[in-house]
């Protein structure tokens, strides 16, 4: 491995001793400040550094996100032949210029960074020149607290080789879980921003279950590894993790994923600043909906007197026209009777049961004269 990083630890431990030769300016070389600062701002610039990677990382998910109907779709059409399969997926990945490997990008090229960084202060810890780290320079960064806690030591630590820093476990074990307890929490919320912010909802697709699961796994991972972390690699990681997090929502804000939840608040800023240019049929039919709700008229509130005395008068019409009614309806029925001469809905005059009706007469047959 150190012959493998052998120049990344050069590089490594140069960029952080012309750091702490800066802010040896303001504060004591030996101080944690001092050093502390200089690995935030090695941090700072190989973020930046990646920044071109981290573009392409979240254009890179965006595209998986978009084209995870169409792989679950081959992927039920191919489920029995696994080369077809491959090659089907294959063959989408070429058509949209989607490398599903462009989302790892900046994990995998900072992965040696940091890897030599521990290593940096994993020599130090054990008294080691390493790059361009001399005698006096290791010296002072062996002397280096932050809050207490020796930059090279770690949570599993012995309290000997603490106090041999001068400093006492009690010191390293609250600094370090309040360290991993932060870096833990930084990366759900960045997990979680992304999943509840910057996807599209209205596609239920397994990356978002994957996403969901990234969100519970991932601090679970950093909380475990963290007790194996030197402190130095501890103030590396929760930087590059608080970076994550402002980058990312710096990119959700001004480019968000289509139909997710930042994407609407965005139109709308854009829409009250003016600046969004909308269809005019889209624009007529939302001031229509709008005319016509402003016109329309709410029914009035009425108190429960006013709803009481209303329910009387409605009863007492109701009352008075009741006997009016039947007596015009027993009226009907006497001049419907006079009329037929009979009962009424007889016939009235008219012959009996089993009479024939007046009207012309079929000639009788001859027999029956």
């Amino acid at each position: 491995m150190d012959t493998i990083l052998g120049p990344l630890y050069y590089a490594v431990s140069w960029i952080i001793v012309q750091f702490h030769s800066l802010y040896s300016l303001v504060f004591d070389e030996d101080s944690g400040w001092a050093w502390g600062l200089s690995i935030v701002s090695l941090v700072v610039l190989i973020r930046i550094c990646l920044i071109p990677l981290f573009v392409k990382q979240i254009k890179a998910t965006r595209n998986m996100q978009a084209l995870q109907p169409k792989m679950k779709a081959i992927q039920e059409r191919y489920k029995s032949d696994k080369q077809r399969q491959s090659e089907e997926m294959m063959k989408l990945y070429k058509e949209t210029g989607t490398n599903p490997l462009s989302s790892c990008l900046p994990i995998l090229a900072q992965s040696p960074f940091f890897i030599s960084l521990y290593q940096v202060l994993n020599h130090i810890a054990q008294g080691k020149t390493v790059g361009v780290i001399d005698q006096q320079l290791l010296a002072s960064a062996r002397e280096a607290h932050i809050f207490g806690a020796p930059l090279s030591v770690t949570f599993l630590s012995s309290a000997e080789k603490v106090e041999s820093f001068g400093a006492t476990l009690l010191d390293v074990r609250v600094v370090t879980v309040v360290m991993i307890v932060l870096m833990s929490l930084s990366q759900f919320y960045t997990q979680r921003q992304l999943m509840t912010k910057n996807v599209d909802l209205s596609v239920k697709t397994p990356f978002m279950q994957q996403q969901k699961m990234l969100m519970y796994v991932f601090p679970i991972i950093f909380a475990v590894l963290g007790i194996n972390f030197p402190v130095g690699v501890l103030v590396y990681w929760l930087t590059t993790n608080v970076w994550t997090m402002g980058q990312q929502m710096f990119i959700i804000r001004r480019n968000p994923t289509p139909g997710s939840v930042a994407f609407k608040q965005r139109q709308e800023r854009l829409r009250a600043k003016g600046k969004l240019k909308e269809d005019p049929a889209e624009v007529e039919a939302k001031k229509a909906v709008e005319a016509a709700r402003a016109n329309r008229q709410q029914p009035k509130r009425q108190t429960k007197a006013k709803r009481q005395v209303a329910g009387t008068t409605a009863t007492t019409d109701s009352t008075e026209q009741k006997p009016s009614l039947e007596k015009k309806q027993g009226t009907d029925a006497g001049e419907a009777k006079d009329a037929k001469g009979g009962k009424p809905g007889q016939a009235g005059g008219g012959p009996k049961s089993g009479q024939r009706k007046s009207g012309p007469q079929r000639p009788k047959h001859p027999s029956k004269k």
